[in-house]
């Protein structure tokens, strides 16, 4: 025989287990769905070249940090991507309005191993070029670098010593980074 008790706790737990914890809406929202479907064709994937893996640039759009992919030959190492962040926008995506606030930057990124913070060493930096594009620039190594599997947070250190680097918010931090900590500068790709 069910108690009141026992009833009680049955209706709890009923109650509990039907919630998921996505509360209803009225109108339905736009949902951005990742480059390629998850549920795509094996068909669809076979477009794409044989070989090929994504690599993920943070660029600038419009004072804003704005995700490229581009296809390469194979997975490169966190300096190699590093690199090409710096080196800049191809013309293609010059033609999309994306820029870089990396220009005449030197970066040397270092991971021990089995480690998830990379850390950033930053050449001597010029006292007379001050930048007013400074948080953008930082904004880019963080979200680049992170964009990778083996890479949580970054650090910046200038002569081995933790630099304060501007957070997208403009405060400063010499903790390492993610790139949550640039998420309101973030816009559309």
């Amino acid at each position: 025989m069910i108690t009141v008790r026992g009833l009680a706790v049955l209706t709890a737990t009923l109650f509990l287990a039907s919630a998921c914890g996505v509360p209803t809406q009225d109108e339905p929202h736009p949902v951005t769905l990742p480059r390629r479907p998850l549920n795509a064709s094996p068909s669809a994937a076979a477009s794409e070249p044989a070989g090929e893996v994504a690599q993920v640039l943070c660029l600038v759009r419009d004072n804003r940090l704005a995700q490229t992919v581009r296809r390469v030959g194979a997975v490169p190492g966190p300096q190699r991507q590093l690199d090409q962040l710096i080196a800049g926008p191809t013309p293609a995506e010059q033609a999309q309005g994306l820029s870089t606030a990396l220009a005449t930057t030197t970066l040397t990124v270092t991971v021990p191993p089995g480690a998830a913070v990379a850390t950033v060493e930053i050449s001597e930096a010029d006292d007379n070029a001050a930048r007013s594009d400074e948080v953008l620039a930082y904004g880019q190594i963080v979200c680049t670098l992170t964009s990778r599997a083996d890479i949580a947070a970054v650090s910046f250190h200038r002569d081995g010593q933790p630099l304060q680097v501007p957070r997208g918010d403009g405060t400063l931090s010499s903790e390492p980074l993610r790139a949550a900590d640039y998420r309101i500068l973030i816009g559309p790709a």
